[in-house]
Parts: C-alpha cells; structure tokens; sequence
C-alpha cells in the first residue's frame, strides 16, 4: 500500500526527514478500526524503508467543526461498526485478520521499528488510544487538556496492545491493576506524576514541542544512527515477552466476545444506562 492511498490516516515528511501520521477520522474522534491498524502499519513500514526518513511524528486530527481544545481526541479507542471496513480493497480485506483484536501485527511492527517514534497527544486518549502510546511510542508529550482511560473490563474484554505486558512493567502491578480494573479517567497531571507521559504542555504547544524534540534526535543535532542502534538494544530483548502479551491478549479478547457480560456491556452502552454484569 502507498502513502497516497491512506484514507484513515495522513503521511507527510518535512525537509529534515520527520514524518507527521495523523489519525484522520475526526468525527469518531479517532477511533481506528482494523482498517486503520492496517493503514498504520503500512505507515510504517513506507519509513523504515525511506533512508531519508529519520523520525515520527504520531498525533491526533482536530474536528474542525470544534474549537474546544478539551474537546480534542488523540484517539478514542477501537472502532467496531459494522460499516468498519468499507474503505478497505479486496487486497485489505484478504490481508486484515479479524481475529487479531489485539493488533499483534502493528504492534510488532511499530515495537521493531528503530526510528524514535513520538506522540503529540493533543486531546483523550481511550483504550487502544492509550495503550498505542504505552507499548509503540518512544516519547509521549500531551497536552493539558488530555486525560487517558483504559476501560476495557467495563466493556466486559480484556485488554490489548501488549498493555497487560507493558503497564505494569512501567508503573508496578498493584498501580497497573487498579488502572486496568477500574477503568478510570486519568488527567494529564497524574499521568505525569506515573511516569506514562514525559511531559504536559500547554494544548497549542504539544505539536512544536514535540517536533523541537525530534529534531534534537535526528542529524544533524542529533547521532541518528546511535539513537536507533539505542533503540534497537532496548526492544529486541523484549519481543518474545511481547508476541506472549499478544497472544494471550487475543486468546482473552476472543473468548471475551462470547460471554454474557459482554453482551450486557453492548446493550448497557446502546441504552445508555448502567450495566448489570452476571460474571459469566
């Protein structure tokens, strides 16, 4: 797939070799589906292989119908209606997996790339949102305005992106499972003080900010080559640890799907009240 034929997301390189990916679907505050997974790891691999591109840029688009900036959605999660994959070929929908709920394969593919991969979080970041950020991005800068949410249990699922391996890993177990058990919102300061962002900023400073810091990464400020072999030495190690996160993530999502607790969620969101979970 090309660049130029990305409709879920945009790809733009500047003159000094950052690439700015945006996720384009502003009106589901930019939720992805499997077609947009498929779409960024397409993205992906188009800057592993330009030796011109030195650096990345993940953020966010804007909903221009909106000038609220604590309206603002980095991304709000998982996209799972039924009209999902509509922009997708018939050579997509051959390759996209429906069963790899947890995104194993941009997961691995974003987890393996050496090139400094950084998030400019420019509003809420929900469950996949957040989880992208935790497990593919090297840096996360975010705006003031941002707050993050991994509600996965209140959806009766469990969940993904190798976030049941990288949280705790990054915050301990006890601070883990409470996020992941209790599926609360967490504003930008606290996370801040757990060490899941590196910076908060003012809202209309996140993009400059982040791109100032990838420029400091990259030449001719920066030893390209030694951030990536840097890299390269922290990930590999981990990659089988990751492919088990993965797998069990999409072993646990699947048999999720098929339980009564799931199924209350669904109904409980479609009519907008409080579930009633049975544990089964």
């Amino acid at each position: 797939m090309q660049v130029n034929e990305f409709q879920e997301i945009t790809y733009s390189k500047d003159d000094s070799g950052i690439v700015t990916i945006t996720l384009n679907i502003p009106k589901r505050k930019n939720a992805f589906s499997k077609y947009t997974t498929y779409e960024l790891f397409w993205a992906m691999d188009a800057l592993e292989k330009d030796e011109t591109a030195h650096a990345v840029i993940l953020t966010g688009a804007r909903d221009p119908d909106s000038d609220d900036p604590t309206k603002e959605a980095f991304c709000s999660g998982g996209y799972f209606h039924p009209n999902a994959m509509a922009p997708a070929s018939d050579e997509a929908k051959a390759e996209i997996d429906m069963t790899d709920i947890a995104e194993a394969r941009m997961t691995l593919k974003m987890w393996l790339c050496d090139k400094p991969i950084i998030a400019a979080v420019n509003g809420l970041f929900i469950g996949g949102g957040f989880t992208m950020c935790l497990t593919c991005c090297d840096l996360v800068y975010c705006s003031e305005h941002a707050w993050a949410q991994l509600p996965f249990i209140r959806l009766g699922i469990v969940p993904e992106v190798a976030s049941s391996y990288m949280l705790p890993r990054l915050i301990g177990f006890q601070r883990a499972k409470e996020i992941m058990f209790f599926g609360e919102r967490i504003p930008a300061k606290k996370l801040l003080e757990l060490g899941l962002v590196n910076k908060v900023l003012p809202h209309d400073q996140v993009m400059a900010y982040a791109r100032e810091m990838a420029l400091r990464l990259i030449p001719p400020a920066g030893a390209g080559y030694a951030v990536r072999l840097t890299k390269r030495t922290l990930h590999k190690p981990l990659i089988d640890a990751l492919t088990t996160a993965l797998n069990l993530e999409n072993k646990g999502l699947n048999e999720a799907f098929t339980t009564a607790d799931f199924m209350e969620a669904l109904a409980a969101r479609r009519e907008k009240r409080l579930p009633k979970f049975q544990g089964k």
